[in-house]
């Protein structure tokens, strides 16, 4: 997330710049999804992500693992937290996180971060809808932008005004509501 002053030279538009980068929303793979998805009822699902452990400090997986979170959100809409766990074997650097998220519509979904030397960094899906199951993000080819210079692309547009304010609106509300969702599973993770 970067947060930027803009400079007095832009008159009516001195301010903040709110600029989160989630790479992953960008990918051709993640922008198939959303089309396939889109208009189908979800039932209920999952998403199971795997990895290396983190480097101390990189804070709670709720946090670090945001982007999976937000991915989360952007497809499926506003969520609420109904239980989190978290376990954790320092000794054997294994980590594991576990929230049960609810959709508006009392969709259930599970979100699990593990961390574990060995692991291989993967996002498994099991996704139910009313007309099929997706149990794999869909490949798709690369784009011809590459991800960091489309959200070059992007923040540049921010500084220059070229993003609607409703626009800007909706990824404020979106990064703050991923953000409390994440303060939310920490504080059930460590109840």
């Amino acid at each position: 997330m970067i947060l930027l002053r803009s400079s007095g030279s832009w008159p009516k538009k001195k301010g903040l710049i709110l600029h989160e980068e989630h790479i992953e929303l960008l990918t051709e793979d993640y922008k198939q999804l959303q089309k396939d998805l889109d208009g189908k009822v979800l039932q209920g699902g999952s998403l199971h992500f795997t990895g290396e452990p983190l480097k101390r400090g990189s804070g709670f997986p709720a946090f670090s693992g945001i982007a999976r979170l937000t991915w989360l959100v952007s497809l499926f809409g506003k969520l609420s937290v109904t239980a989190a766990a978290f376990e954790e074997d320092s000794a054997k650097g294994y980590s594991k996180m576990t929230a049960q998220l609810l959709t508006s519509n009392n969709k259930a979904l599970t979100w699990i971060e593990e961390r574990k030397a060995g692991l291989p960094r993967a996002k498994k899906v099991n996704f139910v809808f009313d007309s099929c199951t997706v149990t794999q993000v869909p490949a798709a080819p690369r784009g011809t932008v590459g991800l960091f210079m489309q959200d070059l692309i992007h923040f540049s547009a921010k500084l220059l005004g070229q993003v609607s304010p409703e626009e800007l609106q909706r990824e404020k509300i979106q990064i703050l509501h991923c953000l409390e969702l994440a303060e939310k599973i920490r504080q059930l993770s460590q109840s």
